[in-house]
């Protein structure tokens, strides 16, 4: 079947979707009043600041801090639009950075929270699988052998995590509407018009998913640690976390290829991620669909995609939309939160 690169990517968010295209993202949530919001915002990456952090192998490493930037940044923004306030008083140290920085203030957490949540994963992730196989040394001989158990580890330990996290109610309806923005765009890549039954009628699993990228990650780091071998506890532990960056631009590399491919060996590898996915994916509801179209249609020209790139399909190509005022249950707004360029 006929697959387009699309260049369009996303991410679920409070009971919406974000979907980005260049350098524009819309986030469309629904509200408690069944309205659907959306909002456009601009940005603009690391890597379109500086040339050489566009370079291969290099821009897998930006690209990840742009998307947990921007993902912190769209979470926050989808609870605005929802009308989800903080009531508590802000703590005396909130105080001091909002009276020491001002209107920088929100960046500057947006910026130490990911870098908590890159600790933490490093921690998790990385860390104690190692702690975990050192404790096996005595018994297993094999350096590759301990490797190869500290990555299963790992894998193990994510799907746990994820497992875990998914009995939560509102986790769980984040990971339908993460299945709504792999449908949406799986949809117009296969050339089929952007409509609620084409799209619940797509898949859900996507091979440029963040869940694939992480998988892509752990079992290229498993070949990383097979053939890179410390003695050294606290030398190897300082070896996970230097290869991180080096491990992640190969996946990317990896995974920017797979998204842009078709080719049966380059499938058979995405395979893992794809099988992961189903951890992070769920089947959405027909009005989640509905969100994911109203946020690819603000950033995302699918009927021109469509035209140019599926002509067999559509040789007359699409008739000129009607100028039509909003409907009641659609709601187009802009928050007021611009986006910082990361």
């Amino acid at each position: 079947m006929k697959r387009v690169y699309s260049g369009i990517g996303g991410q679920a968010v409070l009971e919406g979707i974000m979907m980005m295209n260049k350098d524009k993202y819309a986030v469309a949530v629904r509200k408690p009043d069944k309205e659907i919001a959306v909002s456009e915002q601009k940005t603009e990456s690391i890597a379109g600041k500086h040339k050489v952090c566009g370079w291969p192998f290099i821009r897998g490493i930006f690209s990840f801090i742009n998307s947990l930037i921007l993902g912190l940044k769209t979470i926050t923004l989808s609870a605005d639009m929802l009308g989800i306030e903080d009531d508590e008083e802000p703590s005396k140290f909130e105080a001091w950075l909002y009276e020491k920085f001002g209107d920088k203030t929100e960046k500057i957490i947006m910026d130490f929270a990911v870098v908590i949540a890159l600790v933490f994963a490093v921690g998790l992730f990385m860390l104690l699988p190692m702690f975990i196989s050192n404790l096996l040394k005595n018994v297993i001989k094999s350096d590759a052998v301990i490797a190869l158990l500290e990555g299963l580890l790992r894998i193990a330990i994510f799907v746990a995590y994820i497992k875990a996290i998914s009995f939560m109610d509102d986790i769980n309806r984040t990971f339908m509407y993460h299945g709504a923005e792999h449908k949406c765009i799986n949809c117009v890549e296969l050339g089929k018009e952007l409509t609620v039954d084409n799209v619940m009628n797509s898949s859900k699993e996507h091979k440029r998913c963040g869940t694939s990228f992480i998988i892509i990650v752990m079992i290229i780091s498993i070949l990383f640690f097979m053939v890179i071998r410390v003695d050294n506890l606290a030398l190897r532990a300082l070896s996970r976390i230097l290869l991180i960056p080096v491990i992640a631009g190969v996946s990317y590399e990896f995974l920017r290829i797979a998204g842009r491919s078709e080719n049966p060996i380059i499938n058979i590898l995405s395979r893992p991620g794809m099988w992961m996915q189903g951890l992070t994916t769920k089947e959405p509801t027909a009005d989640m669909c509905e969100v994911a179209i109203a946020a690819t249609e603000k950033v995302f020209d699918w009927k021109g995609f469509l035209t140019e790139n599926f002509s067999e399909l559509y040789p007359d190509g699409f008739p000129e939309p009607v100028e039509e005022e909003i409907t009641d249950n659609t709601e187009i707004t802009n928050s007021g939160l611009d986006a910082e360029n990361l």
